[in-house]
C-alpha cells in the first residue's frame, strides 16, 4: 500500500502550484431528483454495491457497515499487494471496479494510459479538506482525478527486545554478517525494494543506469539468504511474532506492530534510514468504465468528512492528508515523527517516479532477482 503536514515537504513544495485544486468542469446533476442528503448526496441515483480494489487492511471495516446503514449502499472490497499487480489486473480487463487505490507514480501511468476519469468535485466537496502540499502533486498536477487517502514511508522496522544495536541505516538491512540473518523481510514490490537496494548504494530510487540497477539486483541477491520472507501483506504479523526481527515496511504496518492497542508491542520500532527512503502517497481514483461512478464519487467524499477521516487514519496508522481531520486525532499521533517526519528526514525522502522506457528494465532486473533467489 497509503499525506503530509505543510512544513514537512520543504524539499518538494518548490516544485508545486501555489494552491487550491482544480475543480472538474461541472457534470449534468444526476437525474431523479430523489432525496439528497450531505454525506450520501442524491441517494435515488445510489448503486445498491460499489466494488473497491485497494491495498490490504486500508479502510477501517466499520467505516464500510456505516456507509451502507447511513446511505444504503454496501462495499464491497478486493485487495491487491503491489501497484503493478492493480496495473496487470485493469490491463487484463479483469472485474469491474468502481474505485481503486494507486501510488503516486501509478496514478501517473493509469492517466497516461487513459485507465481513469476525471472527478466532479461538485460531488466530492471534500477536496477542499486537503493540505495544500498533498493536492496538485507531480502525478495529478491539476487534481483531475484523484483524492488524497494516506500518505507515508518505507523504512524498516525493528523489534528492539533483540535487536539492541539499532543504527537509521539500511545497512541494518543489507549486512550479510548480521546475527540477525534469516530473521528480516522485505517488502514484495519491485520499485520499493530495488529502490530499497539503490539507495543503500547512494544512488537515486529512479536510477534508470543499466549499470546501476545491475548493482542493486546483485546486491538483491546477495541480501537473499539473509530474508525470510518477501512480504507486503503479512510482514507485520511475523514481526509480531517473533519470526522476523527486522522488516522492509510500510510505515502504518510498523507503527500498528508498535502498538498493543492495535495487537502489536511496543518494542517494535519504526526507523527510516538516513540515507532516505520513500515517500509516497495513495489516492482514490475512479477507472474508466466504472459501472457506478457517482456512487464512488459520493463514497470518496463521504470517506473524508473530518471526524470519519479521522477515525480511519486512527485504525489504519499512516498520516492523513486530510487537514482537517486533524482536530479530532490524538496528539500523539500527530507528534509521532515516526508517521509526520520533520522537516530535516523529509529532506532525504525520495518520490517513486514513473521512469518511462526504463521500466521495462526495472521488470527485467526484478524477474532476474526473482528466478536467482528462488533457485538457491
Amino acid at each position: 500500500m497509503n499525506k503530509t503536514l505543510i512544513y514537512i515537504f520543504i524539499l518538494v513544495s518548490l516544485t508545486l502550484a501555489a494552491c487550491q485544486p482544480a475543480t472538474s468542469a461541472p457534470t449534468e446533476p444526476p437525474a431523479g431528483g430523489g432525496e439528497t442528503t450531505e454525506r450520501c448526496g442524491d441517494k435515488s441515483q445510489l448503486a445498491d454495491e460499489i466494488f473497491l480494489y485497494t491495498w490490504v487492511e486500508y479502510i477501517d471495516p466499520d467505516l464500510k457497515t456505516q456507509f451502507e446503514e447511513e446511505c444504503g449502499v454496501k462495499v464491497t472490497e478486493t485487495n491487491y499487494d503491489s501497484n503493478e499487480t492493480l496495473l496487470a489486473t485493469l490491463q487484463a480487463g479483469g472485474a469491474e471496479y468502481d474505485i481503486i487505490v494507486p501510488s503516486d507514480y501509478m496514478v501517473q501511468i493509469l492517466i497516461d494510459e487513459g485507465m481513469v476519469q476525471e472527478l466532479d468535485y461538485n460531488v466530492v466537496t471534500n477536496i477542499k479538506n486537503m493540505e495544500p502540499l498533498n493536492v496538485n502533486q507531480y502525478f495529478d498536477p491539476d487534481q483531475k482525478y484523484t483524492v488524497p487517502w494516506f500518505w507515508g514511508t518505507s523504512g524498516f522496522a525493528v523489534d528492539t527486545s533483540v535487536v539492541t544495536d539499532v543504527k537509521p541505516s539500511w545497512d541494518m538491512m543489507f549486512d550479510t554478517n548480521s546475527p540477525y540473518c534469516g530473521k528480516m523481510s522485505m517488502l514484495d514490490d519491485e520499485r520499493e525494494t530495488i529502490g530499497a537496494a539503490l539507495m543503500s548504494l547512494g544512488y537515486s530510487i529512479n536510477d534508470t543506469d543499466p549499470a546501476h540497477l545491475e548493482e542493486a539486483k546483485n546486491r538483491l541477491i546477495e541480501q537473499s539468504k539473509c530474508i525470510k520472507a518477501y512480504d507486503s501483506q503479512t510482514n507485520d504479523d511475523l514481526i509480531i511474532s517473533g519470526e522476523t526481527v527486522l522488516g522492509h515496511m510500510w510505515t502504518g504496518d510498523a507503527i500498528l506492530a508498535g502498538s498493543p492497542d492495535a495487537g502489536g508491542r511496543e518494542e517494535i520500532q519504526y526507523v527510516i534510514p538516513q540515507e532516505g527512503c520513500t515517500i509516497w502517497q495513495d489516492n482514490m481514483m475512479i477507472p474508466t468504465g466504472a459501472p457506478n461512478p457517482y456512487t464512488a464519487m459520493v463514497f470518496m467524499n463521504y470517506l473524508q468528512y473530518p471526524e470519519i477521516a479521522a477515525q480511519n487514519a486512527e485504525w489504519v496508522g499512516y498520516a492523513t492528508p486530510n487537514k482537517a481531520a486533524k482536530e479530532f486525532i490524538d496528539p500523539d499521533m500527530l507528534t509521532n515523527e515516526a508517521i509526520y517526519p520533520s522537516a530535516e528526514v523529509a529532506e532525504s525522502l525520495q518520490w517513486i517516479e514513473d521512469v518511462g522506457p526504463a521500466l521495462e528494465l526495472y521488470d527485467r532486473i526484478w524477474t532476474e532477482f526473482k528466478a536467482a533467489v528462488g533457485s538457491q
